[in-house]
């Protein structure tokens, strides 16, 4: 057993605890971050089998390849001065009811799919509701969210920037709810209904009804600009990873993978450290927890903090996942899609099992992600597999491995209705379920994370019961997504490097 000391200690390497871990390194702290696998990233991780570099999480990506721009990771990297090689396109393709379709980012290619496929009088109203929007994610961009503060002052925040949220003071009372009431005050046709209820699913894994509208918003002034484009990282997503992990270690920070938490450690009302697994202690002035919020409830000794504990434990989960990743052999094949996003049934809840699936073919756009003349493939059921349908299934089963079989088969239906004799093709097949998505990425029952209703309130904050003791992640306000997750790995950072530091970070970037 042994012990050592530094002012912070980050419990997870995902991309909030990372951000965080960066930034408060970049104020001058000694920082030291904790990772329990044996690369960091946490879901937005990549690896490598047979010379193919597969991803585990994010596929799509936006905001990165600008400046200015609202993305709170894009502004970290700037501020680490970490920039990405970036490629940029315009369009992907959906798998609808209404038929197969490719939809280019930006106001015109949408519009043009909504013109033909439901006449000038849905287009206007698609038109109407983006103009209803533009003030909201005005607002939005006035008040960035790496200008918000770590409490609950935000009352400080907005007296601050009084000047710049004058104009916007009408649409700011949207920010905090969720996005379902605007949709259903200015969209009637189906069609535009059920798309809005899809891009709010896939970035916070609930309806629209139960998404932030700002979020929402946000997303929407990036995709729906007249020159929008969606970025790809050459590399994938372990490029951000890497980027960030420079940030933290170019400004002095460490970083140590393979190093499992297993307790906080606590003096009275205060976190003090954490506790390895192998016995190791590591004391520290501040604690940044990265874990979501059962996990965290788990690090707490017996005994404090009970009523906060026990709330922790019984937040609400997203679905968890099914994933496909596969290499395989592209010779003879007509150019595939980067990425499709396949909906089954409108008529069921956008949340349902096997309702949904994204298809991501990251080597079309960069060949060095597989060998020559060859693809690398991620597909997975976006926070819609049950929970309940894996629980008491041992994964050495027999029963496990048919479940397995037939669940995944969603999969290989979508796929081989274009590649027919895509099996014969693969080199690489793994299929992985929700005891797959639980075991890699450390999360509670393999969720997306919280299921915590925008209608209903705010994500938790950074701040915790216990001092000493930040948090941040999926399970921290402003909650699922990687922006959000980058957001509130800032908002730790300022709690624990303070107003000044804070202040400076925005006058770096022209916040």
């Amino acid at each position: 057993m042994s012990a050592s000391h530094c002012d912070v200690v980050v419990i997870g390497s995902g991309i909030g605890g990372l951000c965080c871990g960066a930034l408060t390194a970049r104020a001058g702290h000694e920082v030291l971050v904790l990772e329990a696998h044996q690369q960091p990233g946490g879901a937005a991780h990549g690896f490598r089998r047979g010379g193919y570099h597969f991803e585990s999480g994010p596929s799509l990506w936006s905001g990165l390849g600008r400046w200015p721009t609202n993305n709170p990771l894009a502004q970290i990297l700037r501020a680490l001065d970490q920039p990405l090689d970036l490629i940029s396109y315009r369009d992907w393709d959906v798998l609808f009811p209404e038929g197969d379709l490719r939809i280019g980012v930006g106001s015109t290619g949408f519009e043009a799919v909504v013109q033909q496929l439901r006449g000038d009088a849905v287009l206007l109203e698609w038109q109407r509701f983006c103009e209803v929007l533009k003030p909201v994610a005005a607002a939005a961009d006035a008040l960035p969210l790496l200008a918000l503060p770590p409490g609950a002052d935000a009352m400080g925040a907005l007296l601050k920037r009084s000047g710049r949220l004058l104009p916007h003071l009408q649409a700011l009372r949207h920010l905090g709810g969720a996005f379902g009431p605007l949709v259903d005050r200015h969209l009637r046709d189906p069609f535009l209904r059920h798309w809005v209820d899809l891009l709010s699913f896939l970035i916070s894994g609930m309806p629209m009804g139960d998404t932030n509208a700002a979020a929402m918003a946000t997303l929407f002034g990036q995709w729906f600009e007249p020159d929008a484009c969606l970025d790809y990282p050459r590399g994938g997503s372990a490029s951000v990873v890497a980027a960030l992990v420079a940030g933290l270690q170019g400004h002095g920070g460490s970083l140590r993978c393979g190093a499992r938490v297993h307790q906080l450690l606590l003096d009275g009302d205060r976190v003090c450290g954490v506790e390895l697994d192998n016995g190791e202690r590591i004391t520290a002035t501040h604690v940044v927890s990265n874990v979501d919020a059962w996990g965290l409830a788990q690090l707490l000794p017996e005994g404090a903090a009970q009523r906060w504990r026990r709330k922790l434990a019984s937040t609400p989960t997203c679905g968890s996942f099914l994933h496909l990743h596969l290499g395989f052999d592209a010779s003879g094949l007509d150019p595939l899609p980067l990425h499709q996003v396949w909906v089954g049934d409108w008529d069921r809840p956008i949340d349902a099992e096997q309702n949904t699936a994204v298809i991501s073919i990251p080597s079309v756009l960069d060949p060095e992600m597989a060998p020559a003349g060859h693809h690398v493939l991620h597909a997975y059921t976006p926070a819609s597999e049950p929970w309940q349908l894996w629980a008491s299934l041992d994964q050495g089963s027999e029963d496990y491995a048919r479940l397995k079989q037939d669940r995944c088969q969603i999969f290989w239906s979508l796929l081989e209705a274009r590649i027919p004799d895509l099996r014969e093709r693969c080199q690489v097949v793994m299929e992985g379920t929700p005891l797959t998505h639980r075991h890699f990425l450390n999360v509670h029952q393999g969720s997306y994370g919280p299921a915590l209703s925008a209608a209903k309130g705010l994500f938790p904050g950074v701040t915790t019961p216990l001092k000493g003791l930040w948090c941040c992640g999926a399970s921290t306000f402003p909650g699922i997504g990687i922006p959000p997750v980058a957001a509130s790995g800032a908002m730790a950072a300022h709690g624990i490097a303070g107003p000044r530091a804070q202040q400076e970070l925005l006058d770096t970037l022209g916040l």
